[in-house]
């Protein structure tokens, strides 16, 4: 059975229907000063094959698999995921959980009129520098920035878009779903307006029910995007959900639906 390098994690599987859902133990986060939970999706095939495999690091973890941790319900991952086409589109996935009253401040770079945020840069420093390299080496992973991507909903879609954009040489494509660009009097946008274009693939999503600031917001960043050169439907993807809304349970029907376009070359 492997090991985590300097008993960072201790792997116990957990059998699941079509796939395996490994809790990773407590992690300690130099870069944060704190800890969190880590759970990790391995595919159904993982254990039948020796091929390497896409990961996709995720924000609020908790809230991903299990109805039992998450906020209001959760994604329903761990049923969605067994309906994907193998072989093209079968992720690996790190869940990480949120830090709960610091989740705010861990998912912005930015800090806004009440002091909240301005933990993103270290944040991203946790997910890039404590946890990947540890699920590089027990995991067989496709470990190059073109098979790494980043996603996560409302704040966490807003650190996913971020790091896309800030850490250039390490994710590869990114899933930002109904994200938090209100945060900090949207400081988002002249971030991502003076960036330069990286590489890789962008989905980006809302619901036309979760408001229209939201709407709005969404699709200005929609804009700016196209305007930075990604081409809607070759490495942009646009959801605009009639009707949905700022759930989990939508959350997790859009980005299953999003997971071909990301991880089909």
């Amino acid at each position: 059975m492997p090991r985590w390098p300097h008993s960072l994690f201790r792997w116990k599987p957990r059998r699941k229907r079509f796939g395996t859902l490994n809790p990773m133990g407590t992690v300690v986060s130099p870069q944060l000063g704190n800890t969190r939970e880590i759970l990790v999706y391995l595919p159904y095939s993982y254990q039948r094959s020796r091929r390497r495999y896409s990961v996709i690091y995720m924000q609020d973890g908790q809230n991903l698999f299990d109805p039992r941790t998450s906020f209001a319900g959760d994604w329903g991952l761990l049923d969605g995921l067994t309906t994907l086409p193998r072989r093209t589109v079968e992720p690996i996935i790190v869940a990480i959980s949120n830090a709960g009253e610091d989740r705010l401040s861990e998912y912005s770079p930015f800090v806004d009129a009440k002091g909240l945020g301005g933990q993103g840069d270290r944040y991203l420093d946790f997910v890039l520098d404590t946890v990947k390299p540890a699920i590089d080496q027990v995991f067989r992973t496709n470990a190059g920035r073109s098979g790494t991507g980043i996603a996560g909903s409302s704040m966490g879609g807003l650190i996913s878009l971020y790091g896309f954009f800030r850490r250039p040489e390490s994710f590869g494509f990114v899933a930002s779903l109904s994200p938090s660009l209100w945060f900090a009097d949207r400081a988002i946008f002249p971030f991502v307006e003076s960036a330069p274009h990286v590489p890789g693939k962008v989905y980006l999503d809302i619901g036309t029910a979760e408001g229209a600031e939201s709407l709005a917001n969404a699709r200005r960043m929609r804009a700016l995007l196209l305007a930075k050169g990604y081409r809607d439907g070759l490495d942009f993807r646009w959801m605009e959900e009639s009707g949905g809304d700022h759930t989990e349970a939508a959350w997790g029907r859009r980005f299953k639906a999003a997971l071909p376009f990301l991880l089909t070359p």
